[in-house]
């Protein structure tokens, strides 16, 4: 089975900042690029942070109410300093939580998981920057159509990783939710083909009706 890494996925043609974008510009790169945030980097492309339009609204909301309903925040230390900033070292989150181009779709959806980020910078080897992948582009892979995925699970799941005839185990799939039928020879064979399905690019979920000849649990080991 092949599995989409983020390099298949980031965006390529990375808008950035400098330390010394002024916040203006920033706001003017975001709005002409329709991005919502930009990687910050040094002199040798490597990413120190990134700005977000949540970095940069908190210049907004440390502000006073015109109207006078909203009583006047008191934010934390940092904050404060962020809704004075007017340069991009001064407003970005740091550091930067980067992604490599061969991470699985999993691994980076676990670090923004972890890291409670939206998107993630991506370097190579030297820690420049080669691309940036969001949590949009990581769903891509639930755009696989059915048919895709119903090859894959049937040529490669069962054919080539588990050596099973086509006639033994049928594959139906709708919206991405896989439905298994048929029978197997031993059960402890099901578990392991429900497990390989759900490895596969834009599953959502597996459900299996899968009938079998021999009980494995039942089954007791010979002696010496």
């Amino acid at each position: 089975m092949q599995h989409r890494t983020v390099a298949d996925l980031m965006t390529r043609d990375v808008v950035r900042a400098r330390r010394d974008t002024p916040f203006k510009e920033i706001v003017e790169l975001l709005a002409r690029n329709d991005v919502t945030a930009v990687p910050v980097v040094d002199e040798l492309d490597r990413p120190l942070g990134v700005v977000s339009e949540a970095d940069l609204l908190r210049k907004c909301s440390a502000q006073a109410d015109p109207s006078g309903h909203a009583p006047l925040p008191h934010p934390e230390a940092w904050e404060r300093a962020k809704a004075a900033g007017v340069r991009a070292e001064e407003l970005m989150s740091a550091p930067a939580v980067c992604a490599r181009p061969e991470w699985s779709v999993v691994e980076a959806a676990r670090s923004m998981a972890a890291q409670n980020v939206k998107r993630l910078p991506v370097v190579d080897e030297a820690g420049r920057l080669r691309g940036i992948v969001s949590r949009g582009d990581l769903l891509r892979i639930f755009l696989r159509g059915d048919d895709a995925i119903r090859d894959e699970i049937t040529r490669d799941v069962l054919g080539r990783t588990l050596g099973l005839a086509p006639s033994g185990v049928t594959v139906e799939v709708h919206e991405g939710q896989v439905t298994l039928g048929g029978s197997v020879e031993v059960s402890s064979l099901i578990p392991i083909i429900e497990r390989l399905c759900r490895n596969v690019d834009g599953v959502v979920s597996v459900s299996a009706h899968i009938g079998y000849r021999i009980d494995a649990s039942r089954t007791s080991p010979t002696g010496a």
